[in-house]
């Protein structure tokens, strides 16, 4: 989503594109018969996450995001909630090289998910719990964390896992209504940061949209009781508040950057 370019160091990576959710690449429904023998890969970590400079969030967590990431939205459409975990293209800021989460840092709900997440059934309304299937890297042969005991039962892994993605994807569906508002009320508008990060490197980050303050203060003051009855008026003022990370990422890029001058 978020986009950076550096006027002085101009490294860029980009993901491959792909049709499916951020981070899987072949989800599969659980079955008990055909998984039977499998279990979740041990140490899993989030070293899955290191490419990534935002993941999607929804509005339930924003009051605790704020206190440790921007809160931007994407330029599309849909114009998600997102963490900002990087100021440069394929670089996160909060995953160490052996996929350790910083520690005292949320980790977004989006990124604790995985590998679960739920698919919906052609035709239905039905939702099914699947996993990103990597052999040796999501899954494995045996272990302790299977997801059906012997009698093809679900373990609690499973069963947790299913009411966490329950709990997800209404949250999401909360959060997609908050966004929809947003647009419709015209409150979004694009936004480039210019951020300083040591003494010689300026970086432009754009590709992301913010709540305009002067026309959130403008807003009629039937839509806004509207939203105080919803409960929106937290989660808007956690993204304004939010802003303030920006200098902590520009601090902790700026130490990655001296370590790698030394």
């Amino acid at each position: 989503m978020a986009k950076s370019k550096e006027t002085e160091n101009k490294e860029e990576a980009k993901g491959a594109s792909s049709a499916f959710p951020l981070f899987y690449s072949e989800p599969r429904p659980l079955d008990s018969e055909a998984h039977k023998t499998l279990a979740l890969k041990e140490g899993l970590g989030f070293g899955f996450t290191d490419k990534v400079n935002a993941v999607p969030v929804n509005l339930v967590e924003m009051p605790q995001i704020c206190h440790h990431y921007p809160i931007a939205f994407s330029p599309d459409a849909n114009a998600t909630p997102v963490a900002i975990l990087g100021l440069r293209d394929g670089e996160n800021l909060f995953v160490d090289k052996e996929g350790k989460w910083a520690e005292g840092a949320y980790i977004p709900a989006y990124i604790r998910r995985y590998p679960f997440i739920f698919s919906e059934v052609p035709e239905s309304d039905q939702l099914t719990l699947c996993i990103d299937f990597k052999e040796g890297e999501t899954v494995q042969e045996g272990g302790d964390k299977k997801f059906f005991d012997d009698e093809g039962k679900a373990t609690a892994l499973a069963s947790n896992a299913l009411e966490f993605c329950k709990s997800y994807h209404a949250a999401a569906q909360r959060t997609a209504e908050f966004s929809k508002e947003l647009l419709a009320k015209d409150l979004l508008i694009e936004r480039q940061a210019q951020i300083q990060v040591g003494s010689d490197v300026r970086i432009n980050f754009s590709g992301f949209k913010i709540v305009d303050e002067k026309k959130l203060a403008e807003l009629d003051d039937a839509t806004f009781l509207e939203w105080r009855k919803k409960g929106w008026l937290p989660f808007l003022y956690a993204h304004l508040f939010s802003g303030v990370q920006w200098q902590s990422l520009s601090g902790a890029l700026s130490k990655i950057l001296e370590a790698e001058k030394a």
